[in-house]
């Protein structure tokens, strides 16, 4: 009879967590609505931080331009590598050029650099705007008058909006560069030739799909890092989960951006 008892009791308690976290969840969704709201109808209202702009697309872009390069010239040789056997067998190793440019341009590209600008800049802004919101400093700029959402977030989303697309585009040269080094070693193709047979089946709809992916990854991590950031809690402990949310999240979002924009550009094929 009182095990009976206890299990009506605690049923309640776990119908209770349930509705709390259903009620959470979606108070969350709408904190980051009104959170990118708020970023459309700031970042159009002057005063513009120009120089503070500039500042942040040389954070993001200048101080990611090694580590891109890398990665890009490694993504061209590796799958040049590996697709070679498989296209030997068949006979058609003359396709070489056209199965790299349109892996690459279509989906490598803009994919990889927004993983590795998810990782390297979403965690740095999520840290940088966390340390600030636990130290006060964000809240001592409200007290001094200045606007530091269009200051710290603004700024920071337009940075990675602009810059996230230049450095997709500069990784597809990259690795199109280390596959026709690979290709130009082991078939003699020339330069013309590799570049002639890459860019025959790329067509318009390719190329904005992938700059429209890389602007979406760009602003999807400058708003979830900023986001994460900005409303940071629980002192040094929260710095650290405001990187680590800024990066899962802005990398789930990718992956899930990417299947949607694919299956739209598709449509217009």
């Amino acid at each position: 009879m009182e095990s009976i008892e206890s299990h009506t009791e605690q049923e309640p308690s776990g119908l209770t967590k349930v509705k709390n976290s259903v009620i959470s969840f979606f108070l969350m969704l709408y904190r980051v609505y009104a959170f990118i709201i708020r970023f459309f109808k700031e970042v159009f209202v002057p005063p513009y931080e120009f120089r503070e702009v500039v500042r942040q697309c040389y954070e993001t872009g200048v101080r990611s331009f090694t580590l891109i390069t890398l990665t890009g010239f490694i993504i061209g040789v590796i799958f040049t590598k590996q697709s070679r056997p498989s296209l030997t067998d068949f006979g058609a190793t003359s396709w070489l050029p056209s199965l790299v440019s349109i892996a690459v341009l279509k989906a490598l590209a803009p994919l990889v650099t927004a993983l590795i600008a998810a990782g390297k800049v979403g965690s740095s802004i999520g840290a940088e705007l966390g340390s600030m919101r636990v130290t006060e400093q964000i809240d001592a700029m409200e007290v001094s008058g200045t606007k530091p959402f269009k200051f710290l977030v603004c700024t920071r989303v337009i940075a990675t909006t602009f810059t996230i697309p230049l450095l997709a585009t500069y990784t597809a040269l990259i690795a199109l560069l280390g596959g026709y080094l690979n290709i130009n070693q082991n078939e003699g193709t020339s330069y013309a030739t590799f570049i002639e047979q890459a860019f025959e089946p790329i067509t318009f709809v390719d190329i904005w799909a992938s700059l429209a992916k890389a602007v979406v990854f760009g602003f999807t991590i400058g708003i979830v890092g900023c986001y994460q950031g900005y409303n940071s809690t629980k002192g040094t402990e929260g710095v650290g989960k405001a990187a680590n949310g800024a990066v899962v999240t802005a990398m789930f979002l990718v992956f899930i951006e990417e299947v949607l924009i694919v299956q739209i550009a598709g449509w217009f094929r």
